[in-house]
């Protein structure tokens, strides 16, 4: 039972860097634009 005194805290700290990064991404635009870079390798330059 002791090593969810360390599990879980440590569980709790990587979510909330896993969700610092994930909004630090979305409000610089890293998600702006998912569909062209898909269909852009089907496109002859």
């Amino acid at each position: 039972m002791d090593i969810l005194l360390i599990l879980i805290p440590l569980a709790i700290a990587l979510g909330a860097v896993f969700a610092t990064f994930f909004v630090f991404a979305a409000k610089n635009g890293q998600f702006e634009d998912l569909d062209d870079p898909a269909t852009r390798i089907l496109h002859d330059d």
